[in-house]
């Protein structure tokens, strides 16, 4: 059982469905991509342990997967423990590094993994007084879970004030009622995930993925506009000095807590002049970082994610593809701020039976037989090819084959 409904759960999904050892997978609440892998079940809460538990029971699952952070925030891993049913994710312990910003820059602290200096304010006359002594840019972040919409980053005092201001007037409810101030990182941006057994963890390959929504990184922050994978422009030993000062010794200082972290770990690196920082932890697969990094794995996920569950992960370097994956968000106008939904799309049949495309839905549902956006992030389209350039010529060519009206999309993914 997959539960979450956007392009990252897709992408699982289908990546899970290529394992020979699968019979059968079931969607909650789906979307209409993963409804032609299996049985979708919409209309429940997945913040609601005690429900997607009793879904779980319901259909006797062998194994559950949850994609997105939410969930995971509210403890359905815990309550799926404590009803015996297998599940792969952290607990909501353990998901902390992701919906406390606070808690994971203490646990960076006493890790001594590297990272931006940081301060916590609950005051706003406080966190003005802070952002007065500090040189611009400046760096606001909501504590919890935003949707990747809690941070600011600009070199206006006066919006780094407001930003403070919305946040802890309620803004963003209970993951605003903390914020944030940040040392600004000069550097390039790289995504590091792991798949972590509770004691030990194997390493996915890097992605780089594009969060403002305009060409050239202009625009607000959005959940992320597009992506690719292999990165080439970093060093060949970042991916293992990643997991070796960075990974393990955040399992080891969560193990001595008493938390056996199992799921995913992401990493956000900002690799400076200094050497690579940690920008954020999350609990979970990127989105749409999931979209490149999964097509281009060989290994059997399914089987990866049931040794990890029983903290059986096998410690020998996962296989991967020679292909590249360019991942082309398109989202519907109005987004991040308004998104304007329900318009119609054309063109995602015929763009999906090509070989080297592959198209997750993000923001999709049927409406009497024809698909409508339903959500700000609408498709992933993702090209393949021997390298990144001829993958992103794909999914650029497919990208503009699909049609709804005031689609909208970034036109540097992986521009050279």
């Amino acid at each position: 059982m997959l539960i979450g409904g956007g392009g990252r759960e897709h992408a699982i999904g289908w990546t899970l469905s290529q394992s020979r050892d699968l019979e059968r997978l079931i969607s909650v609440p789906g979307n209409p991509g993963l409804a032609t892998l299996g049985a979708v079940v919409p209309g429940v809460d997945t913040t609601n342990p005690e429900a997607m538990t009793a879904v779980a029971l319901a259909n006797a699952v062998d194994l559950v997967v949850v994609g997105p952070e939410t969930p995971l925030a509210a403890g359905v891993i815990d309550a799926m423990t404590a009803a015996g049913v297998p599940a792969f994710g952290p607990d909501r312990n353990g998901a902390r590094l992701e919906s406390s910003k606070v808690f994971a820059k203490e646990v960076m602290r006493r890790t001594g993994v590297p990272t931006a200096a940081a301060a916590a304010f609950t005051s706003v006359a406080e966190a003005e007084r802070h952002l007065d002594t500090t040189a611009p840019p400046y760096v606001v972040k909501a504590d919890g879970l935003a949707a990747g919409k809690g941070v600011l980053v600009t070199t206006d005092l006066a919006a780094a004030k407001g930003w403070v201001r919305f946040c802890l007037g309620g803004g963003f409810g209970a993951a605003g009622a903390t914020v944030v101030i940040e040392e600004h990182l000069v550097g390039v941006e790289v995504s590091v995930f792991a798949i972590c057994d509770g004691a030990g963890a194997v390493a996915l390959e890097p992605v780089r993925d594009y969060k403002r929504l305009g060409d050239g990184g202009v625009g607000p922050n959005t959940g992320g506009m597009g992506c690719f994978s292999p990165v080439g422009d970093i060093s060949p030993d970042l991916v293992a000095t990643t997991m070796e000062t960075v990974v393990e010794p955040v399992l080891a200082t969560l193990a001595a807590d008493g938390m056996a972290y199992r799921g995913f770990l992401y990493v956000g690196l900002m690799l400076t002049p200094d050497g690579p920082k940690v920008l954020e932890f999350n609990c979970r697969l990127g989105d749409p970082e999931a979209q490149v990094v999964l097509p281009r794995l060989e290994t059997d996920l399914l089987e990866l994610l049931a040794a990890a569950t029983i903290g059986r992960l096998p410690t020998a370097p996962l296989r991967w593809r020679r292909d590249a994956a360019v991942d082309v968000v398109l989202a519907a106008p109005g987004y991040p701020e308004n998104p304007e939904l329900g318009a119609v799309i054309e063109g995602v049949a015929a763009v999906a039976d090509r070989n080297n495309v592959l198209v997750f839905h993000a923001g999709t549902r049927s409406n009497g037989g024809q698909l409508v956006t339903a959500g700000g992030r609408v498709l992933n389209v993702v090209g393949l090819g021997r390298d990144v350039a001829e993958a992103r010529a794909t999914a650029y060519a497919a990208a503009a084959e699909i049609e709804f009206p005031g689609k909208q999309y970034r036109t540097d993914i992986a521009e050279v």
